[in-house]
């Protein structure tokens, strides 16, 4: 049965094609307006390149819209780091506990095309192509619309509810900012990314282990790789802007060659466009947002990187929004047609979570760059991995905790920094497992734990 109330998406992104389905399976009329072109029909960007990991939380969100087995068909399953010394020598590290708690690659144009698609099967979606939003006028429900093709073309659109889902440079958030009494801040990591790619093999065989992030961690910068469908890896390098070393120190094709066969020996013969995709592909930035309130009455909503921007350490954007999605849909079913309502519980639920995995997402780019490598930390690690095998329930590590659970992410920072404190007096004076003092880890884990509501 179809609802009378139309409601507006900005961007046609991941996840306003995902809250799309949401709406459309609850009988909204739909109106989506994206700035670029139909990329299923013009070869573009898909925005910020950087590949996609989806677990827990965003297959949960997308088996709920009833569209995951679309997605898995586009996804590469990933069951842990492999970590690539300067010697050539290979370290594994499992993400979870076995093959059954593992992370999807997915290329960010992939999965916005296939999310299109399956939002475009119901008939009270649509989206229009080329219309940029500008801004919008909370008084009267307009918003503003330019086609940057066309000189003068702008004009504009009324509008019942409106659902910012516009990425970190949102125009609705910038009209939120003009109005008044409006938190913001923003915060740019000094380092930036470029992307690079390692080819498929002649006969399209992967040229490093297929089930695999890698990672080429080399303390203050670090080089990714994450496999796609194709036999290919979309290789992401994280570097200062400034210093030495830095993308303005590497700015000739002999110092970049130089550096990579130095740091990178292994990766150089895997990238046979090495210098030609440095020097073409754009430097760009990684921003945390954070802002309050996301709505404004019952007109209009952030959502997305539009509300809470993160770094992408810990692989959760697209699966922090995808759970924004499902959240913001359990909050129209409880509250119909409220839409002032409906925005202040969804702010209410997500505003701390989304706090939180911000906090967890710039901490794991330290451990990825810098600790993922140090002897210390991997015996942490093994000890880590000890105490989750003795007490699955309640120890539960704070990686598993944000990527193969759905407790709220505020749970897992808060037990996570006790977890962190507990290995941390345990591994104070021992460096092997077989000296583990377990009387002291089950009075820490029963005095500082409590069993959490796992989901």
């Amino acid at each position: 049965m179809l609802n009378k109330t139309k409601l507006t998406l900005i961007g046609a992104g991941p996840a306003g094609s995902l809250l799309a389905i949401y709406l459309a399976k609850r009988g909204f009329h739909v109106d989506i307006y994206e700035r670029r072109p139909d990329m299923r029909k013009t070869p573009i960007s898909a925005g910020r390149s950087i590949n996609l990991a989806i677990s827990t939380r965003g297959i949960h969100a997308l088996r709920e819209a009833g569209v995951v087995d679309a997605i898995m068909k586009i996804a590469v399953p990933m069951k842990g780091r492999m970590m690539h010394a300067v010697s050539g020598e290979l370290t594994f590290q499992r993400y979870g506990k076995d093959d059954t708690e593992v992370i999807y690659a997915v290329l960010r144009s992939e999965l916005s095309m296939a999310l299109m698609n399956e939002a475009e099967k119901y008939p009270n979606v649509k989206i229009h192509f080329n219309e940029r939003c500008t801004g919008m006028d909370f008084k009267t429900g307009e918003i503003e619309l330019r086609d940057d093709d066309i000189i003068g073309h702008a004009r504009k659109a009324r509008t019942e509810v409106v659902i910012g889902t516009d990425g970190s440079a949102s125009a609705i958030r910038m009209d939120m900012l003009k109005a008044g009494r409006f938190n913001f801040s923003q915060q740019y990591l000094e380092h930036g990314y470029k992307e690079l790619t390692i080819p498929a093999g002649p006969n399209g065989e992967y040229k490093i282990e297929k089930n695999a992030l890698h990672i080429w961690p080399r303390k203050t910068y670090m080089l990714i790789a994450l496999p796609n469908i194709d036999g290919s890896f979309a290789c992401i390098f994280f570097f200062p802007f400034e210093g030495d070393p830095s993308f303005a120190s590497l700015d000739h094709e002999v110092k970049v060659l130089d550096f990579f066969k130095t740091q990178f020996p292994d990766v150089v013969p895997l990238m046979p466009n090495l210098l030609e995709n440095y020097f073409s592909n754009p430097t760009g930035a990684m921003v945390t947002i954070k802002c309050a309130p996301w709505h404004i009455d019952g007109k209009a909503l952030l959502l997305g990187d539009a509300a809470h921007a993160i770094v992408p350490f810990f692989g959760q954007g697209v699966n922090c929004a995808f759970e924004s999605c499902a959240y913001l849909a359990e909050c129209i079913d409880q509250h119909g047609n409220d839409w002032q309502k409906i925005f202040a519980e969804f702010e209410n639920l997500r505003k701390v979570n989304t706090d939180a995995i911000a906090e967890l997402a710039l901490k794991n780019f330290v451990e990825m760059r810098d600790l993922v490598a140090d002897p210390k930390f991997l015996f942490k690690k093994k000890v880590e991995q000890a105490l989750q095998q003795k007490y699955p329930t309640i120890f539960v590590p704070k990686y598993s905790m944000v990527t193969f659970h759905r407790l709220p992410y505020s749970v897992a920072l808060s037990r996570g920094k006790i977890q962190d404190r507990i290995l941390a007096e345990l591994c104070e004076s021992i460096d092997r497992i077989e000296d583990l003092d377990w009387d002291k880890a089950e009075r820490l884990i029963k005095n500082d734990l409590r069993m959490p509501q796992t989901q």
